[in-house]
């Protein structure tokens, strides 16, 4: 029998709301190539002279609104998220990150430590959908680690899982609860990249972004296209939940720079919506499986008085996956599949 380990790979988190720690960990995040896949000087330029000098502060402050007594919300919910996995499986748990703390090195180690005679490592990306500055960056820093280190045990990674069924079903059932109140519009807000990225990543060249409707026709450009993967995802819970098309949209937030990103921006559909009649909105945010900045503060606390201001009277945004028992489930049985 093969002897296994789970690590839960998750995007990470600066240390603390120290301006030092959220800078270092910014660092980290932007100078990574698959994040702003500029040259290097170039990058360094950009990075280390002008976003993260200005934007450190900024973002520190953002950290503090959300941060709890246990520490950052990404971590929190990551950690109870692997215990609950963990209540679930006899083989050991454990989490690794792409920037910050704990790195894949120490999450390798620490299951080496509790089982030295491990022979198999999963890896589970916590992320549904393909893209180069979330899933790629992380399998492949992942792989990267396992290489150099020269691990002799086998390395196996769940792929994107953005149109499996129980993916799917669980995030139906963590939406449903919220659509049984009163509202006009359910926008599913994804986390935006460059529209360059999606260029960047199409397998045949001819396709992302060149034909018309180009996320509705079959391609194998699919496999690595972040735009496709979300609305397909959204389409297919859709129909599960037997949302009218009029009902729900797809939006893309957290735009970085000037260059063109996916569209629409979810900041300028929040100021259009209530013109357009849609006065009570519920918001999603499937990119992410655990609430972090990004959909407590960018959403939760900016989008809704952005909304609120624009005309709107009611914005709810819907936790993430988390821990709902329905997700917990999925990675148990992911884990547990050879690939």
């Amino acid at each position: 029998m093969s002897k296994k380990g789970i690590i839960l790979m998750n995007l990470g988190s600066p240390d603390s709301t120290l301006v030092k720690d959220v800078k270092r960990y910014l660092d980290e995040f932007l100078m990574d190539e698959r994040v702003i896949d500029y040259p290097y000087l170039f990058r360094a330029l950009l990075v280390k002279g002008i976003i993260v000098p200005f934007r450190s502060p900024k973002s520190a402050k953002a950290y503090q609104s959300v941060w709890t007594k246990e520490g950052s919300p990404l971590m929190v919910i990551s950690e109870q998220l692997r215990s609950a996995v963990q209540e679930r499986v006899s083989e050991p748990v454990v989490l690794a990150m792409r920037y910050g703390n704990p790195t894949p090195k120490a999450a390798y180690d620490q299951l080496l430590k509790m089982d030295p005679d491990i022979d198999e490592v999963v890896l589970v990306p916590l992320y549904p959908h393909y893209a180069m500055s979330s899933y790629e960056t992380a399998v492949e820093y992942a792989k990267e680690i396992y290489r150099e280190e020269k691990y002799t045990f086998r390395l196996t990674i769940i792929p994107p899982y953005y149109r499996e069924e129980e993916y799917l079903n669980a995030l139906a059932e963590s939406l449903k609860p919220y659509l049984e109140q009163e509202y006009d519009h359910l926008l599913f807000s994804f986390h935006g990249v460059p529209e360059r990225h999606i260029r960047k990543g199409d397998t045949t060249r001819c396709h992302c972004l060149k034909v018309e409707n180009c996320c509705e026709k079959d391609s194998p450009a699919h496999a690595f296209c972040y735009s496709h993967q979300c609305k397909k995802t959204i389409q297919l819970v859709a129909e599960k939940l037997d949302l009218p098309e009029e009902k729900y949209s797809v939006s893309f937030q957290s735009r970085l720079g000037r260059e063109e990103w996916l569209k629409p921006y979810t900041a300028k559909r929040l100021e259009e919506l209530p013109k357009e009649g849609i006065k009570k909105l519920l918001v999603a945010c499937p990119a992410f499986v655990s609430d972090c900045l990004e959909t407590l503060e960018e959403i939760a606390v900016e989008g809704k008085e952005t909304f609120m201001h624009a005309g709107g009277e009611s914005f709810t945004m819907i936790p993430c996956l988390n821990t709902h028992p329905a997700w917990v489930g999925t990675i148990v049985n992911y884990a547990s599949l050879t690939y």
